[in-house]
């Protein structure tokens, strides 16, 4: 490394966000970048620690972080942009979205404070764009061969990008009005703004991909055409099946599941909210919002509810709060399970931990309060089981209800009934190299893997793409 020393005198700098203040009144990103001087400084924090666990198991893309981390300290931004791109066709995002498993993974975690990688990430990336340095790789030949993706999510691009590199002709199919999926319509501007995934989409159609948004396969055009106008086709179409909340009163007006809220406030923020388009306004300004579920699409929900100007904002988690610091159960090199305050819940979230929902009451057919009960969990015979502590049952307002309990598995209903795909024990389809049982048809990402992270479903693009040029055998 350029600097042998540097994590023995330099300390990790944490990313400023912009004031509370200030951020919650617009949609802008929230984070102040490091100058270069002091990125240049983070970079010199990775130690040539001999056995890099952050790009082995820490990063699901193999990006090469200590190689990286060690131009950027020497000055060689275009040479450290080249190496991030080998591996991550979208640093960018995941350096803006990833919750950043390579810095769980940095050798420094285990006794110190992990190296900046997420944020050197997303600045190389951010100074090859500044610079120039990011323009279409075009094919040097065609193949005469054809993939249709379904999808247009991060696994859908990634995999459409490869294989137009590849000189296969492409064609990404998505069934919204913008392209992009998840990145469009599922994660805040506050978290990505849309430019970041239209630039992309730009280079990507100068290399060759096509699009057709606004086209649902299996309805606006037959998987049969499909399969008779192209040689192979990728379904990337992610895990949309949203996990069900099984209590009274969960059909009332003004519950919703959180990406019916999180998508309407995108197109908003694109300026697509028009008045008489097909769904219930769902708006949290002056509503007492209740959000059921922890993770960062809860979080998402929080963030996005604070900026409508909700009167007050409650996250409920069914699940005991984790340890702060550290938690035996998930050693280094693993994600720890620890106690995480995200920036939209920084904002002003009154957070419970270890909370049942029994109810969902109201006046009329519109939802006004929450009815619930604290729970204590042991381990049992058949695994860790959840039992209500008697005596704690609580009220409280819910005007708005946002149900952000995950997602189950990949929609079945229209094109994987159509095409007869087999499926895996838990609902996602089945695949073998790939490719499911259905000679030609491929599948990757939330599709086959259950909803994850943006860095796996660009990792599944880029191994489902080298799978369909082998099954091409060009």
């Amino acid at each position: 490394m350029g600097n042998p020393t540097g994590f023995l005198e330099i300390s990790r700098v944490t990313l400023i966000h912009r004031p509370i203040a200030e951020r919650i009144l617009d949609w802008q990103e929230i984070d102040r970048p490091m100058t270069d001087r002091v990125l240049a400084e983070q970079a010199s924090r990775c130690m040539d620690c001999g056995v890099p666990f952050c790009h082995g198991i820490g990063c699901p893309s193999g990006n090469r972080i200590p190689e990286f981390n060690d131009l950027v300290y020497c000055g060689r931004w275009r040479e450290a942009a080249e190496n991030l791109h080998s591996t991550n066709n979208f640093p960018e995002i995941t350096g803006r979205v990833c919750p950043a498993p390579c810095e769980a993974a940095c050798t420094l975690a285990i006794n110190d404070d992990a190296v900046n990688i997420k944020h050197i990430e997303c600045r190389i990336a951010e100074r090859a764009f500044a610079e120039g340095w990011i323009k279409p790789v075009r094919a040097e030949h065609r193949t005469g061969k054809k993939a249709a993706i379904v999808g247009s999510g991060p696994a859908g691009l990634a995999a459409a990008q490869q294989l137009a590199r590849a000189g296969h002709e492409v064609v990404v199919f998505e069934k919204d009005d913008r392209l992009g999926g998840l990145l469009r319509y599922g994660i805040p501007d506050f978290k990505l703004q849309k430019h970041v995934v239209d630039r992309r989409l730009e280079q990507m159609v100068a290399e060759g991909v096509k699009f057709e948004p606004d086209v649902t396969v299996g309805e606006d055009i037959s998987t049969r055409y499909l399969q008779k106008m192209f040689d192979a086709v990728c379904l990337c179409m992610g895990a949309g099946q949203p996990r069900k909340l099984s209590v009274s009163g969960a059909q009332r007006e003004g519950v919703y599941y959180a990406m019916e809220f999180l998508v309407q406030q995108n197109r908003r923020a694109a300026g697509d909210d028009e008045p008489d388009r097909d769904y219930q306004r769902i708006h949290a300004k002056g509503k007492h919002v209740v959000v059921i579920g922890g993770g960062d699409t809860g979080s998402d929900c929080v963030g996005t509810a604070i900026r409508q100007g909700a009167a007050s904002v409650t996250q409920l988690e069914i699940l005991p709060k984790p340890p702060e610091g550290i938690n035996p159960e998930t050693p280094w090199p693993q994600w720890p399970k620890i106690l995480r305050t995200s920036s939209s819940q920084e904002e002003g979230c009154r957070r419970r931990w270890g909370v049942l929902t029994k109810e969902l009451a109201g006046t009329g057919v519109r939802v006004s309060e929450l009815h619930g009960c604290d729970v204590d969990w042991s381990k049992g015979a058949k695994g860790w089981e959840m039992k209500p502590r008697a005596g704690t049952d609580f009220v409280i307002p819910a005007e708005l209800v946002l149900i952000a309990t995950g997602f189950v598995h990949v929609v079945h209903t229209g094109l994987i009934e159509t095409l007869d795909l087999e499926l895996d024990a838990r609902g996602n389809v089945a695949t073998n190299g790939w490719m499911t049982g259905t000679p030609g048809i491929f599948a990757a990402g939330d599709a086959v893997a259950g909803a994850s992270l943006v860095v796996h479903a660009i990792n599944h693009g880029r191994r489902v793409a080298a799978a369909v040029d082998r099954w091409f055998g060009t």
